[in-house]
């Protein structure tokens, strides 16, 4: 059995050269390799949607490279000014609720006291009113008692 093959060489998409084997007295059946186009062999394929957005290292020196840098460092400012600001009014808010909750809690004590207070002025009332009535009670019994002897 001879080999005898033959390879045709096709550009691919994305610069992938696809490599077509044909194997004729072997009965064989070669799948195709895929071999990258470009002159520095190996390496990977790069999708269309990539090969776009990454173009050739920029030039620290050009134009387009300083306004993006520039675009970029005032992106960067700006994202640290609105993390400080948010840290500040989380703080402002804090401290608020801080100084409004030692209000509540002073007002509690206070509303504790006074209701101390009014406890004691209604057990005062109801004692001295059960005394005047026991008192009354007695004073009707003894009376009814002095008014039964006539």
């Amino acid at each position: 059995m001879s080999k005898i093959s033959q390879q045709n060489s096709t550009p691919g998409v994305n610069g992938i050269s696809v490599i077509h084997t044909q194997a004729h007295a072997s009965g064989l059946q070669q799948v195709p390799q895929l071999v990258p186009a470009g002159p520095g062999g190996g390496g990977k394929a790069v999708a269309p949607s990539k090969q776009s957005k990454k173009s050739s290292p920029m030039d620290r020196n050009s134009d387009e490279y300083r306004q993006r840098r520039e675009r970029n460092n005032m992106a960067v400012k700006k994202s640290r000014l609105k993390s400080k600001q948010k840290a500040q009014d989380t703080l402002q808010r804090v401290n608020q609720l801080k100084e409004e909750n030692e209000r509540l809690e002073a007002k509690i004590k206070l509303l504790t006291k006074e209701l101390s207070v009014l406890k004691d002025l209604f057990l005062e009332h109801a004692h001295n009113l059960a005394d005047n009535v026991q008192s009354v009670s007695t004073e009707n019994t003894t009376a009814d008692g002095d008014n039964a002897g006539q």
